[in-house]
C-alpha cells in the first residue's frame, strides 16, 4: 500500500512521486534548453512546447491531499492586469499606449486558441478578476472621496451579485445531448431501404423508424407551425459523438459534444451557449451592461465635477492631478473598452434572437450563401426559423422547458 500524499507532494505526468521542493530539478528539457541558448544553437522541434509542458505540471500549490496543479492560463490576467493599470495611470500618453494594446493582446490570443482548438481559462479568469479588482478601486479610491452615497454602493454591489449569478447559471450545462454507453459505433443493419444524404457533420436525414423515434428537444414557441422543425429540416448523424442529433443542434469541437440549439462556444465563460443556459447568458450580458455603466457614471461624476458622463469620459482636466484619480480614470477607461465589446456582442445576441437564428446557423448560412445579410450586416437571415418578432421571441423565453429527451441510444 503506497504512502499518501503530504501537502507538498503530487504525482508528475509521468506517473512519478515529486516534491514541490524539487521543482527545479531533474528537468532534463529545460537544462538542455539553456545549454543550447548559452552555447547559441538552436532548439529542436518542439523543445519549447515540452518545456512548457514541464513547467505547467510543476506549477502547484500545497494542499491537504497533495499539491494541486494550477492552471498556467489563471496566472497572467492576475499578475499583469494591475501592473498594466497601475504603470498606465502614471501619465496620460503611457496610459494612452497601454489601453490600446490590451485588447489587441486579447484578441490575439483569442484567435491563437481558437486556431489551437484549445479550452483556456484566460478569458474567464480575465473577465471575473477584472470585475474583482474595478469594485476593490471603486470601494478604495472612489468612495471615499464622500460623493457617493451608500444606497449607490448597494445598488452596484446587488448588480454585480446578480450578474455572477446568472454567470454561474450560464456555466452549467448548456443541453449537452447523452453520449451512447461505451461510445461505440451502433449497428447500421436494417438501415439499407432508409434515405440516407452526404453532409459536411456526417449522415443527414436518417429517415424511417430511427428518425421517428428521435425527440426534436426543442421548444414548440407560440405559433401554430412549430418554429424549431419546419418541412425538410433533418437531422444529423454525427461521427464523433455517435448519436443522432435533433434539429438546430451542433458538435462544439472545444468541448468535444453536441449541443441542443447550439449557438456558440464562449470563451469568457469556457463553455458553450445552448439551449439550456442561453437565456442565462443573456441576463449575464444585461446586468454586466447596467451595472458596469453605473459604476462608470458613478465614478466619472466623482472624480470630474459638474461635467456630463460623454463629456468627462474625454475630456477631464483633473484626472491626473493625483495618483488616484489617474488610476480611477485609467479603470473607467478600461471598463469602457470591456463594455463596448460585450455591448457588441449583446446587440448581435438580440437581433438573433429577433430572427430566431444561432450563430452556428448564420456561420454556416454565410459559407453556403444560403443567408441574407440584414441591418448592413449585423444579422443573417437565413428564413428557416424565422416566424416573426413576437413568436421568435416567445420561442426565446421558453427555451428549456420541453421535457427531456430520451437517451442517444434510444433514439439509434
Amino acid at each position: 500500500m503506497e504512502e499518501p500524499l503530504c501537502c507538498c507532494e503530487y504525482v508528475d505526468r509521468r506517473g512519478r512521486r515529486n516534491h514541490l521542493a524539487a521543482c527545479c530539478c531533474d528537468c532534463e528539457e529545460l537544462d538542455d534548453g539553456c545549454d543550447r541558448w548559452l552555447t547559441c544553437k538552436s532548439l529542436p522541434p518542439g523543445a519549447l512546447e515540452r518545456i512548457a509542458d514541464t513547467i505547467a505540471d510543476r506549477l502547484r500549490v500545497p494542499w491537504f491531499s497533495g499539491a494541486v496543479k494550477i492552471n498556467v492560463s489563471l496566472v497572467p490576467p492576475l499578475v499583469l492586469l494591475p501592473v498594466f493599470l497601475h504603470v498606465a495611470a502614471l501619465h496620460f500618453l503611457l496610459g494612452l499606449i497601454i489601453l490600446t494594446s490590451l485588447p489587441v493582446v486579447v484578441l490575439w490570443y483569442y484567435y491563437l486558441t481558437h486556431r489551437r482548438k484549445e479550452r483556456t481559462l484566460f478569458f474567464l479568469s480575465l473577465g471575473l478578476f477584472s470585475l474583482g479588482y474595478m469594485y476593490y478601486v471603486f470601494l478604495r479610491e472612489v468612495v471615499p472621496r464622500g460623493h457617493v452615497e451608500h444606497s449607490q454602493v448597494v445598488t452596484l454591489t446587488c448588480g454585480l451579485i446578480l450578474m455572477l449569478a446568472a454567470l454561474s447559471r450560464a456555466k452549467k450545462d448548456p443541453g449537452y445531448l447523452p453520449i451512447p454507453a461505451g461510445n461505440e459505433k451502433p449497428s447500421h443493419q436494417g438501415l439499407h431501404n432508409k434515405s440516407i444524404r452526404g453532409s459536411s457533420g456526417g449522415l443527414r436525414g436518417i429517415s424511417g423508424a430511427a428518425s421517428s423515434r428521435a425527440v426534436n428537444g426543442e421548444a414548440k414557441g407560440y405559433c401554430s407551425m412549430s418554429a424549431e422543425q419546419p418541412a425538410g429540416v433533418k437531422k444529423d448523424w454525427c461521427t464523433k459523438c455517435q448519436l443522432v442529433r435533433p434539429a438546430r443542434a451542433g458538435h462544439c469541437r472545444l468541448c468535444g459534444r453536441c449541443v441542443r440549439r447550439l449557438d456558440h462556444h464562449c470563451v469568457w465563460i469556457n463553455s458553450c451557449v445552448g439551449e439550456q443556459n442561453h437565456q442565462a447568458f443573456i441576463l449575464a450580458l444585461s446586468f454586466f451592461m447596467l451595472t458596469s455603466v453605473y459604476g462608470i457614471t458613478l465614478t466619472l461624476h466623482t472624480i470630474c465635477r459638474g461635467r456630463s458622463l460623454f463629456v468627462a469620459l474625454f475630456y477631464c482636466p483633473g484626472a491626473y492631478s493625483d495618483y488616484s484619480s489617474a488610476l480611477s480614470f485609467t479603470c473607467v477607461w478600461y471598463c469602457a473598452i470591456v463594455t463596448a465589446g460585450m455591448g457588441y456582442i449583446l446587440l448581435i445576441q438580440l437581433l438573433n434572437i429577433s430572427y430566431n437564428v444561432t450563430e452556428r446557423e448564420a456561420r454556416l448560412a454565410l459559407r453556403d450563401n444560403t443567408g441574407r445579410r440584414l441591418l448592413g450586416g449585423l444579422v443573417i437571415d437565413t428564413g428557416q426559423y424565422n416566424r416573426g418578432l413576437l413568436c421568435n421571441w416567445g420561442h426565446f423565453l421558453s427555451l428549456g422547458a420541453s421535457p427531456p429527451q430520451r437517451s442517444a441510444e434510444d433514439i439509434v
